[in-house]
């Protein structure tokens, strides 16, 4: 069971929940929704959320996504992440904390 992570908001959270899959932004405007590994999070959290209230961490199990998920190398910060190339969905989420 491969797990890889997603900060998110709360709010965009309930959104997917009513509409049965995430997304995020990044879907539309990279074609991928940028995920984690556990060592990289608090980094992530740093550079992109600093001083965002209201997020959630999503645990994510890969053996139950239906998108594909790549993982990718990052050259701004010299390091591979996990790319999901779709919408994720609901019951790969196995875990949603206060982040």
């Amino acid at each position: 069971m491969p797990i890889i992570y997603h900060i998110t908001t709360s709010s965009a959270w309930d959104k997917a929940k009513l509409e049965g899959a995430y997304t995020a932004p990044s879907l539309t405007n990279e074609g991928f929704i940028h995920c984690s590994h556990e060592e990289q999070l608090a980094d992530v959290k740093q550079r992109y959320y600093q001083g965002t209230t209201d997020l959630v961490l999503l645990t994510i199990n890969t053996d139950l996504l239906s998108s594909q998920f790549i993982f990718e190398w990052s050259p701004s910060v010299q390091n591979t992440f996990p790319h999901v190339y779709g919408p994720i969905d609901l019951s790969a989420v196995v875990d949603v904390k206060s982040y």
